[in-house]
């Protein structure tokens, strides 16, 4: 067969969409060294998976099967026991006490939170050492102790 045309294949696969899919599979499978049924006649894998199922030398059921496992997902799902079972080994784990005393937690986390208040107030900008106490100070001139005339 010289050339594959879809009329040839949608006898094989009704559906022309279904086709569509089923010679994709097909090509992905040729691409990753699924063994050909017919010739290559220099042909590229989508027109070869054509003619494999035009002259039906491959189970298109078994491709239909290969294609829905393709795209099948499995999700799993996070069960709410385990993530309350981590969240108290965490709190013996940080130090704080037994997982049985929340409050040791809650007043822990109350110093640091003051801690970080108190680093606010003095901020990164703030002064250190004596503060300015004229406007030349402040603006960052040296004072060498000269009166400038005008």
């Amino acid at each position: 067969m010289a050339r594959v045309t879809v009329e040839d294949c949608v006898l094989k696969v009704p559906n022309r969409f279904d086709l569509v899919m089923v010679a994709a599979q097909r090509s992905r499978d040729i691409s990753a060294g699924s063994p050909l049924t017919v010739e290559r006649d220099n042909d590229k894998d989508p027109v070869i998976a054509l003619r494999e199922i035009a002259e039906e030398t491959v189970d298109i059921d078994e491709l239909n099967d290969a294609l829905i496992r393709g795209l099948q997902r499995h999700v799993e799902i996070d069960e709410p026991e385990e993530e309350q079972q981590d969240f108290e080994m965490s709190v013996f784990e940080m130090g704080l006490g037994d997982a049985d005393q929340p409050m040791v937690a809650v007043d822990a986390l109350a110093m640091s939170q003051e801690n970080e208040d108190e680093a606010e107030a003095d901020g990164p900008d703030a002064q250190v050492g004596k503060p300015a106490n004229t406007p030349d100070e402040q603006v960052g001139e040296p004072d060498d102790g000269k009166i400038e005339e005008t």
